[in-house]
């Protein structure tokens, strides 16, 4: 933290200007975890993000841009970031990056070759969402500074979906993803080449609305007539989006989306729906798929809920030691927390993290590293936060020498800054900014009261709170948008 934290927020009168723009970028990267913003650039021209400068590795370079696309008045980011050098050889980087494949549940039929701190990709894999799965995995591995995927190819079937197809299955997609509002997208299919025109309300939609289309089965899409406009945000367009629907065509809706994540497309959860809350049963092959089956279920329009009563069941089961040895190599190669120290502690594949991390980004990407290994059933994560700060800590952080005060105006300053932080937080969100949010901050410990239009934007206040030093989240908000239902 720093005594800049704090950026004034403009007017009523003032407008939302590149430069604003900019700062506001900065200061996101300086006070979330992840990103090394002291060697990265920020530059705005009516609305596009340029970043350029240096970070430490490839899923701190993903991070920033994910960063910018979700900040109000952004129209879209050019990711000209670098990658700092390591000191790891070639051969250690290539041995990280088949480990990480080797020990993900899926089983991919992919090569690695490194040269100079750039990995090369050969292969083929069965779709557009499976290549973007092995390009997260590997960006995880702590050194490298490119991934060339050209040589990883997709399979295709014999039987091909026709354009009409695809664009009749885009356009379903969009309508039950509650990340997009597919009112305003018009999609044209020709030779599977996929043209995206309209608006949407910010640049993270977009990205969205082009992932969906790849899913879909698209070989290429074109997006440039897909326009980021605020206006699109409206809440009057956003309300037929959420109109009441039944919970029939709510399960089919999952069901569906299930059938584009590699993660649980062989494992076919079963999906019931009463009144919008959802339960899963049935068996999974590992944890990931467990997780992956849950979120993919809460981004489908409808969805109040979800009971997760999935199981995992494996194959073949790893010994205790041997799995405690691959948790122990994934924490040992993340970016984030490869440096920590951690205890892990594994019986009959229920995984147990014991430890101190600054933060709950952290805490979060350690439990993420854990439950992507093969042959883990079950995490319980129970990584230490460190608490609140020492008066010493919050008179450096807000610029004051006095060591003599009250050390209870430490926390009166720490929480209001805090209350600040998040405020600006959402101000500068590009779908919380008008929503009509009370924060209120009591020992490190936020209480959100109030309405937002939707239980994802719910989600996301929470969310945001924590990243910006929030260490207990009371979350008060109601979503406006549909009502809930009786047995809720």
């Amino acid at each position: 933290m720093s005594t800049h934290e704090v950026l004034p927020m403009p007017t009523e009168q003032e407008q939302v200007t590149d430069s604003r723009i900019c700062a506001a970028i900065e200061l996101q990267f300086l006070t979330q975890r992840g990103v090394l913003d002291r060697l990265i650039d920020v530059e705005t021209h009516e609305g596009i993000v340029e970043l350029t400068g240096l970070t430490d590795s490839l899923l701190s370079r993903r991070r920033a841009e994910e960063i910018a696309l979700a900040v109000r008045g952004v129209r879209g980011v050019i990711n000209e970031i670098g990658i700092l050098a390591s000191k790891m050889t070639d051969q250690e980087l290539r041995r990280d990056a088949e480990r990480a494949l080797d020990q993900d549940p899926n089983d991919f039929n992919v090569r690695c070759y490194v040269h100079e701190g750039a990995l090369n990709l050969s292969g083929v894999v069965q779709s557009w969402a499976e290549k973007q799965l092995v390009l997260l995995l590997v960006e995880g591995v702590h050194g490298l500074r490119r991934v060339n995927a050209d040589q990883l190819g997709i399979r295709g079937g014999e039987n091909v979906n026709s354009d009409e197809d695809i664009t009749a299955q885009i356009q379903k997609l969009l309508e039950w993803d509650i990340r997009v509002n597919a009112r305003l997208v018009q999609v044209r299919t020709h030779e599977r080449v996929v043209h995206l025109a309209g608006t949407v309300g910010t640049a993270t939609e977009r990205e969205h609305a082009v992932a969906i289309a790849y899913q879909a089965g698209a070989e290429r899409v074109d997006a440039r007539d897909l326009l980021v406009a605020y206006w699109a945000l409206d809440r009057e367009l956003r309300r037929e989006k959420f109109a009441a629907r039944s919970d029939q065509d709510v399960a089919q809706a999952i069901r569906d989306t299930f059938r584009y994540d590699p993660r649980v497309l062989s494992t076919e959860p079963g999906v019931e729906v009463h009144n919008g809350i959802v339960t899963l049963r049935g068996a999974v092959s590992s944890l990931l798929a467990r997780q992956a089956a849950e979120q993919d279920a809460r981004n489908v329009v409808g969805v109040w809920d979800v009971h997760n009563l999935l199981k995992v069941r494996l194959l073949l089961t790893p010994t205790d030691d041997d799995l405690r040895e691959m948790v122990q190599q994934a924490l040992a190669r993340d970016p984030y927390v490869g440096s920590l120290a951690f205890i892990v502690h594994v019986r009959h594949g229920r995984v147990s993290l014991f430890g101190r991390v600054d933060n709950y980004f952290e805490q979060e990407q350690a439990g993420r590293a854990a439950s992507g290994v093969s042959g883990v059933m079950e995490l319980d994560n129970r990584l230490k936060v460190a608490g609140p700060p020492t008066w010493q800590q919050a008179q450096q952080w807000l610029g004051q020498s006095n060591s003599t005060a009250p050390a209870a105006a430490a926390g009166l300053h720490s929480d209001h800054a805090l209350a600040e932080r998040i405020r600006q937080r959402y101000f500068w969100s590009a779908t919380l900014h008008d929503e009509d949010v009370e924060v209120r901050v009591d020992n490190g410990r936020a209480t959100l009261n109030g309405t937002v239009d939707t239980w994802f934007d719910r989600k996301q206040a929470a969310m945001l709170a924590f990243e910006v030093g929030a260490r207990d989240v009371n979350n008060h908000l109601r979503a406006t948008m549909t009502e809930l239902p009786d047995e809720y």
